[in-house]
């Protein structure tokens, strides 16, 4: 689906410089968001031998991965025992790999279940939930046993659009889906968290709101652990992932990430929140929905802020290494559909963000950027170094300067280079 997905001020140079370290988060932030990716496409059949791939998430500094369980194509018949991963009825060949080489590379893995076989909900198609919840968490068992290494779970993609579950009914999901799933896997899994939700940022025709949405599930007893959600905007022409976003709807995108923080903090209190799938597309080559390349890669900082800040956030994470081939599907990658990395590529391993008129903030994400970076000033044709700062644990920064609109800054850790943002 083609997602109707939905910036700042400062006066003159000046004064004193402070480059302090990050650590000092608000007090209500959570203690440490990871950021990662998900593109299951590429990661099954991109360029490239599949180690070379997760060298290039190992460089990134992506420390987790939400990749896709097809309960649709692991199980196309019917099992016999369908508790038990080796049962003939069970093809985990083609997921295995790449969950083995995420493992083996030390990358977190968010596993989501998806789809429902023909056999299990009458013949009807696999976004049809299942007749019995009984076979759904037979077949969450089955995986927990298989990846027994796995501690985060998501249970469907945005069921809260008909494109994904029919009916989309937060009790359909609860009873036949979630709490199924949830009760499996914790008895296969000591300390697994499996997160409910992962609803889209609005529900679309036949669909429902993630505001109504939230409430329904918690009317329905949903069992969870996490709450997940796709903060896409809904018009990426006007909204940022700090500004812009919709105060009176009933959708919820990452400038209104508030909304879901007060709404998860009722109805689940002792809940966690994962972003698990978010990004701008480009243009080129979309026209359409797109921005430009230079203002995704500002939004990647800008959306790793949002989550930073926010209370009980515990995960962020990208969606799509590369664009998708088709201009009706997604163009967030991080690199073209002829895999040249776009600036966005560079700003994901070095993020900086404007966060207020004075304030820049960022991380040194990358495994080669270490501790100690440089942010560069462009002066004429040169760049010259505005701050040297000394990152967290967690590779944060802040440096407080009143800069010049228009004047371009960027982030040098060692060999690597961020992206170019420039103070509006």
């Amino acid at each position: 689906m083609k997602r109707t997905a939905l910036k700042r001020s400062a006066p003159l140079l000046a004064l004193a410089l402070v480059a302090a370290l990050a650590s000092a988060p608000r007090a209500s932030a959570a203690p440490g968001v990871k950021f990662g990716l998900t593109d299951d496409a590429w990661l099954l059949n991109g360029q490239g031998s599949l180690g070379s791939r997760l060298d290039k998430l190992d460089a990134l500094g992506v420390r987790v991965v939400r990749f896709t369980l097809r309960w649709d194509q692991i199980a196309r018949t019917r099992p016999s025992v369908p508790t038990d991963p080796t049962d003939s009825a069970y093809d985990w060949s083609e997921t295995e790999p790449v969950l083995e080489g995420l493992h083996e590379h030390g990358i977190d893995v968010v596993l989501q279940l998806l789809g429902t076989p023909s056999w299990a909900n009458g013949g009807r198609p696999s976004n049809r939930a299942p007749t019995s919840g009984r076979t759904f968490a037979a077949f969450a068992s089955a995986a927990a046993h298989e990846y027994p290494w796995v501690r985060r779970w998501l249970i469907w993609n945005e069921p809260n659009q008909v494109r994904w579950l029919r009916p989309a009914s937060a009790a359909t999901y609860a009873t036949k889906l979630l709490n199924p799933a949830y009760i499996a896997i914790h008895e296969a899994i000591r300390g697994a968290q499996v997160a409910g939700g992962g609803t889209a940022p609005r529900g679309s025709t036949g669909g429902v709101s993630p505001i109504a949405w939230l409430s329904a599930m918690h009317a329905a007893h949903a069992r969870l652990d996490a709450y997940a959600h796709n903060p896409y905007p809904l018009d990426p022409k006007r909204e940022s992932p700090l500004e812009g976003g919709c105060g009176h709807c009933t959708t919820i995108t990452m400038a209104t990430l508030g909304r879901l923080t007060a709404l998860v903090g009722r109805d689940f209190p002792r809940a966690r929140i994962w972003l698990t799938e978010y990004g701008y597309q480009t243009n080129p080559p979309d026209r359409l929905l797109g921005v430009s390349r230079t203002l995704q890669a500002r939004y990647i900082g800008e959306g790793a802020f949002a989550a930073y800040r926010a209370p009980k956030v515990d995960l962020l994470i990208q969606f799509l290494y590369r664009d998708e081939p088709s201009l009706a599907r997604f163009q967030s990658g991080l690199v073209s559909l002829s895999n040249a990395p776009k600036p966005a590529y560079a700003a994901f391993r070095l993020p900086l963000a404007q966060i207020s008129r004075s304030t820049l903030w960022g991380q040194l994400r990358a495994p080669g950027a270490g501790s100690i970076a440089r942010i560069e000033r462009r002066v004429g044709s040169q760049w010259r170094t505005l701050a040297t700062v000394h990152a967290s644990a967690g590779g944060y920064f802040r440096v407080n300067r009143t800069l010049a609109r228009g004047t371009q800054v960027r982030v040098r850790a060692g060999t690597l280079v961020g992206a170019t943002i420039t103070i509006s």
